[in-house]
């Protein structure tokens, strides 16, 4: 069976890094483990970058240790396909090009923290891939691996 993939987005990576007993942090372990495949995009890492500057920059040595133990992969550029279709889910347009890159990375769930234009969307299952906060994707795992066995 295929390891699942995850996609971690900014927001998923700041808690990761904060939290080490939070759901983000466990799903870098499950990375780390060589349980599921983790991802994140260059957007993402370039969003993390800034964010970690102005909020945490001590933590930044820390994230890179975090994201090199749980084996993240950076995915490539989301292509016009991705954009087309995660751009019609949602409006908020560099929410739109993180999905698009989660979608260009075969994700099966992408992992946020983002209520406004991602968790509480509507259209969100619209998507081709699961998007929900840590909590959830660890929820999604436990079922994956149950119905695997």
């Amino acid at each position: 069976m295929p390891k699942p993939r995850i996609f971690l987005d900014t927001s998923a990576l700041f808690a990761a890094v904060m939290s080490t007993t939070g759901a983000a942090r466990m799903l870098l372990k499950l990375g780390e483990a060589g349980s599921i495949a983790l991802y994140v995009g260059p957007t993402v890492l370039q969003e993390a970058n800034e964010v970690f500057h102005r909020k945490a920059a001590d933590l930044l040595p820390l994230l890179a240790v975090l994201l090199d133990r749980a084996y993240v992969q950076t995915s490539g550029e989301a292509d016009d396909a991705a954009l087309a279709c995660a751009g019609a889910v949602i409006e908020y347009g560099p929410d739109a090009r993180v999905a698009a890159e989660a979608l260009a990375a075969g994700a099966d769930f992408m992992v946020t923290h983002d209520k406004a234009h991602l968790l509480h969307n509507p259209r969100i299952g619209d998507l081709p891939c699961r998007i929900g906060n840590p909590g959830d994707c660890l929820a999604w795992l436990r079922e994956h691996f149950v119905s695997g066995m």
